[in-house]
């Protein structure tokens, strides 16, 4: 540092630690080092929101630099500039004095410079007899030369980030257009599907999105959209697929899925029973009905069967009530890990978190989607939720719950005993209803 003592200001600024500081770490530029002030400027530019400077500060730190006189910042040039203020504002484009001295105390206190003044306050410089600069005072840039690095790398993280930013905003806006045109592809084609829950689902995670987000924010929301879209293209292709079978009029559409082992669309293994032997659905934990008893360690269930067994049978998913939603999740509590949030208040919340769940546990899109279809949107998400808490004695979500719903199909299956049965493993006291 030009002088080797320490520089306390004029007048009645008093002398701070943290211009103590700037000045200290200024002594320690190493030897030799030389920057671009017009790259190093930059690299400020870039950086300035993690370093804390306003862009007429910055207007002025560009005017000092412009009075260095080499291109390369250097000890042994001098660091130390002496315009003016009213050259200062000449080369800060007609900004006011008493704003620049403003933003020239923001500088120093951003530690990017500090003031080396005169005794009279005066900046000016000493020549010697060589016409060589023997003292100079003014602003010393020192503080920012020793903080080239810092500075630059500052840049660099401001810059990745922002291209990351970038990426997430432009794989988002791709995803929302794709998932949009795919809903009004399967409305206009007719596909199976509850599209106007998906619809509902999409316009829900778009509200959701912030005008100004953080990363981690569109990092969620994108996820969130692409599991959408990838549910969507199941449903649609599965729709493909139907058109194909269908066209062929020389083979049984239901025989031929059942038949193709290899198809992306039944991950989960077919369920089939010889006479005399017990199903692999029998020998799980969770109860089922069959017709007026339900097979809970031989307790009696409620009926819930009697429309099928006098011979009447409704629409699906119709007449088959969904059961009080704090009942559901008293008796499966970890179905609310996976709600937005980690908690599920309302039937949408269940709806989406089941979706989540779907997926994890292997069920294919068919599956669930006729589950939804035979039981109505909310049991079915009622049965994940279900097979979710006893996970580890289930050795085929998928077939359980194609299992499960054929039986409601024949008006022989019922929710209650199992929901019931879960409630009391949990511990918890549900009054049954009757």
């Amino acid at each position: 540092m030009e002088g080797g003592s320490v520089a306390t200001p004029f007048g009645r600024r008093a002398m701070t630690l943290g211009m103590l500081a700037n000045q200290v770490m200024a002594r320690e530029i190493e030897d030799g080092k030389t920057v671009d002030k017009w790259k190093l400027f930059r690299a400020l530019c870039e950086a300035r929101p993690l370093i804390g400077v306003t862009d007429r500060a910055l207007a002025v730190m560009n005017a000092l630099l412009s009075f260095y006189p080499k291109d390369e910042l250097s000890e042994a040039h001098g660091l130390v500039v002496f315009p003016s203020n009213a050259q200062l504002s000449l080369r800060s484009h007609g900004m006011t004095e008493q704003t620049i001295r403003r933003h020239l105390a923001v500088l120093v206190e951003a530690g990017l410079i500090f003031r080396k003044d005169s005794p009279n306050g005066k900046r000016y410089v000493r020549r010697n007899g060589a016409g060589a600069i023997d003292e100079a005072f003014g602003f010393s840039l020192a503080p920012l030369l020793a903080r080239a690095d810092e500075v630059e790398r500052l840049a660099a993280q401001v810059t990745a980030e922002r291209l990351h930013l970038q990426r997430l905003r432009e794989r988002l806006t791709l995803c929302r257009r794709d998932v949009a045109k795919l809903i009004e592809t399967a409305v206009e084609e007719g596909a199976r599907g509850d599209w106007e829950m998906i619809s509902l689902h999409f316009r829900a995670l778009v509200t959701a999105i912030p005008r100004t987000s953080t990363p981690d924010v569109l990092a969620t929301a994108l996820e969130e959209m692409e599991m959408l879209r990838d549910e969507i293209v199941n449903l649609l292709e599965m729709h493909v697929d139907s058109k194909k079978i269908s066209g062929n009029p020389f083979q049984n559409d239901r025989h031929i899925q059942n038949s193709n082992t290899e198809s992306i669309f039944e991950p989960e293994p077919a369920i089939e029973t010889k006479q005399g032997e017990k199903s692999e659905i029998d020998r799980q934990t969770l109860p089922v009905t069959r017709g007026h008893k339900d097979v809970d360690h031989g307790k009696r269930g409620v009926n819930t069967a009697s429309a099928a067994n006098e011979g009447h049978r409704s629409l699906p998913g119709a007449g088959i009530k969904a059961f009080p939603l704090a009942l559901v999740l008293q008796a499966c509590p970890q179905i609310a890990d996976y709600g937005t949030g980690g908690a599920i208040s309302t039937w949408r919340d269940l709806m989406a978190a089941a979706v989540v769940v779907r997926s994890m546990l292997g069920v294919s899109p068919d599956a669930y989607q006729q589950a939804c279809e035979i039981l109505g949107a909310e049991n079915a998400a009622t049965v994940i939720a279900c097979i979710l808490e006893r996970a580890g004695h289930i050795n085929s979500a998928g077939g359980y719950i194609r299992d499960l719903t054929r039986r409601a199909e024949r008006g022989e299956f019922a929710i209650g005993p199992m929901l019931m049965s879960l409630a009391r493993a949990n511990g918890n006291s549900v009054r049954k209803a009757g």
